[in-house]
């Protein structure tokens, strides 16, 4: 009787599915990423720079002490409170902006809806928010910090887009992205430039990061 001789299997293309099939997840599969505060880091100033004398009144002072805990212009405040204190402090209008171009004063805030006190700051333009934590404070606190103040800028930025533009200051962005990817809507495009720009300078996110204290 003849010997049978058991078929051998093709590994090689079980290999050729296997990298197929890594290579498909390693496509399709999402990741989580660390999500954080998107700033830009000022550069380095020139050796003739001179800083500009800032007004007290126009720096709003937020200090994170090493227990997380929340100090305002040196009082105790809760972080849930700290969006209306800054909208408050941003949109006072107590005075006038930075200089124009021409090098004439600038003009009152007339769109702001503040108090106008003169003890808060003149102009969205120089209203400056200081932050400065301690090399102790937990990182959560000091982004929860951070969103909430970005939360105060975003809130005004709708409120005059909707009054200028009929639409919230995120879809005027997002209109002016999908714009600029149609090669016909070059008009549309500079429109849509002029109006996030307008919105951007009326409350420009002005928020400095002060040295962290030991």
């Amino acid at each position: 009787m003849a010997r049978r001789e058991n078929p051998e299997i093709n590994a090689g293309s079980m290999a050729d599915i296997a990298f197929l099939l890594l290579i498909f997840f390693l496509v399709t599969t999402t990741m989580n990423v660390d999500s954080g505060v998107s700033k830009k880091l000022s550069e380095k100033p020139p050796p003739d720079y001179v800083p500009p004398i800032i007004k007290e009144k126009n720096i709003f002072e937020v200090n994170i002490n090493r227990n997380n805990e929340l100090l305002v212009e040196g009082d105790r405040m809760e972080i849930t409170d700290i969006k209306a204190a800054a909208i408050s402090f941003i949109d006072n209008g107590g005075g006038i902006g930075k200089p124009n171009e021409d090098g004439s004063p600038g003009d009152p805030c007339d769109y702001c809806r503040g108090e106008r006190s003169e003890s808060s700051s003149d102009h969205p333009n120089k209203a400056i928010i200081s932050v400065q934590s301690d090399r102790g404070t937990d990182y959560g606190t000091y982004i929860v910090v951070q969103n909430e103040l970005l939360k105060a800028y975003n809130e005004l930025r709708d409120r005059l887009s909707k009054e200028r533009y009929g639409m919230p200051f995120d879809e005027l962005e997002e209109s002016f992205k999908d714009a600029k990817k149609s090669a016909n809507l070059k008009n549309r495009v500079e429109s849509l430039r002029r109006k996030v720009e307008d919105i951007k300078t009326s409350y420009p996110q002005i928020i400095s990061d002060a040295e962290p204290t030991s």
